[in-house]
């Protein structure tokens, strides 16, 4: 098992070659490359390879965050330097080492967010999360908004939304709007709705809905992001401290949780963040950032550039399209109503044939497309623009794929495989959706 030296042999002979052709001081790629490597020995471990030829090894080399060299320990210090004077060497003592975690799906921005705000996750019913409510107003200026994110009422011994009622009723002063944990569903106080110019006469956006009660009044109630954002382009804009601080926190339960890459779904300030963290040597996970499906083709390119797509540490990748919402907020799109509520199918945010007509031109620009579907209304439609983009644009290695794909109709099943696109389903969704 000599990959990893022989790996480390070329690069030497391939340096070594390129010297004895060009003066350096007017080489500077050259220059570049002579910075001396950092390689870190690890010994005495209990490492696991991921590879069924050789699952466990005893020792690796670590070059410049690349693995070079693994194996037994013999080969680690003998074949690869290990055993050299000076060379820097941990010794591990036993302990257990795998491949970090890939986490396929997460919102980095949006948990830093919530990482500063209002925790309501587990709460078990509307008088607890008014008590975290009133406890966060205690701890804000009158008028200061106050946003806060992970209810779900199904926890709830009546498993209801909540409303702005309940709200006023212990932030009566300042502009409330609390992210159901799906984050599909919100509630808003009187004062946010207020601040939207909510009230009874607004019209539902596309996409999205103001709940109102049998008064015609809104209930506080928002579905889905169409909605949801009306209340939120009120919110003043974080800091890009504060933006920085909850990023910080997040990767930091991440690193503890042994993930090591991820993609990411946030904004591009967010991404900016990362950009920042990389530059300082503080970025602490390899992050690919998805960018909106909804972004003119022009910006979608611009950022494609600005971010990269090379990268190991930090580029641009799919966009995303939310095509439906969740079940737990009855907003995904079935193809039935539901059983508990019959007087919905759900939410599909899109015309489909505006979608098609979308995706088919961004497919066209070489994106990848990652649609979000729960219900099987919303799956089903998502299978037809795919297919409508193989017919348009011909076959490629897409890897396009289906977001959460919960519900599926048996029909459907096949189609996954013939069109070739990803199921991409969170075990998570499992105890929360």
């Amino acid at each position: 098992m000599n990959a990893g030296a022989t790996r480390l042999g070329f690069a030497c002979d391939g340096f070594a070659l390129a010297a004895t052709l060009c003066v350096l001081p007017l080489c500077p790629h050259l220059a570049a490359q002579e910075k001396p490597k950092h390689t870190v020995f690890y010994t005495h471990g209990r490492i696991y390879t991921n590879d069924p030829a050789n699952p466990w090894a005893e020792a690796m080399a670590v070059e410049d965050g690349q693995i070079t060299c693994i194996g037994k320990l013999d080969h680690v210090l003998l074949d690869c330097g290990g055993s050299q004077e000076g060379a820097e060497t941990v010794r591990l003592n036993g302990l257990f080492v795998m491949p970090g975690f890939n986490d396929a799906h997460v919102h980095l921005g949006s948990a830093g967010a919530d990482a500063l705000a209002v925790e309501l996750r587990g709460v078990t019913s509307v008088q607890e999360m008014q008590k975290r409510l009133a406890e966060a107003v205690a701890h804000h200026k009158e008028g200061e908004w106050i946003t806060g994110s992970g209810w779900d009422h199904t926890l709830w011994p009546d498993k209801r939304f909540p409303n702005r009622q309940e709200l006023d009723a212990v932030a009566p002063n300042n502009p409330v709007i609390l992210t159901h944990i799906s984050g599909h569903v919100a509630v808003a106080n009187s004062l946010a709705l207020k601040k939207a110019e909510i009230d009874k006469s607004t019209p539902n956006p596309s996409g999205g809905e103001i709940e109102h009660d049998g008064l015609g009044e809104p209930t506080g109630m928002l579905k889905e992001s169409a909605a949801m954002i009306l209340v939120r382009v009120r919110i003043p804009d974080p800091s890009v401290e504060e933006r920085r601080r909850g990023i910080e926190i997040v990767l930091a339960n991440v690193a503890r949780n042994g993930v090591t890459s991820a993609q990411d779904n946030s904004a591009w300030e967010d991404f900016q963040v990362y950009q920042q963290l990389k530059e300082e040597g503080k970025l602490t996970a390899r992050i690919t950032e998805w960018l909106p499906f909804n972004a003119s083709l022009n910006d979608l390119q611009d950022r494609r550039a600005q971010g990269g797509t090379t990268d190991p540490w930090l580029k641009t990748g799919a966009l995303k399209a939310v095509t439906d919402g969740a079940l737990g907020s009855r907003t995904a799109a079935m193809l039935e109503p539901y059983s508990d509520d019959p007087s919905t199918t759900g939410i599909f945010t899109y015309d489909p044939e505006k979608l098609r007509a979308m995706a088919i031109e961004r497919d066209k620009a070489g994106f990848q497309l990652n649609f979000h579907a729960i219900g099987d209304r919303a799956n089903r439609i998502a299978l037809d623009v795919f297919e409508a983009i193989l017919k348009a644009n011909g076959p490629r290695d897409r890897r396009d794929r289906i977001e959460h794909a919960q519900v599926v109709a048996p029909t459907d099943f096949q189609r996954f495989k013939e069109l070739k696109v990803i199921a991409s389903m969170q075990p998570s969704h499992q105890t929360t959706d």
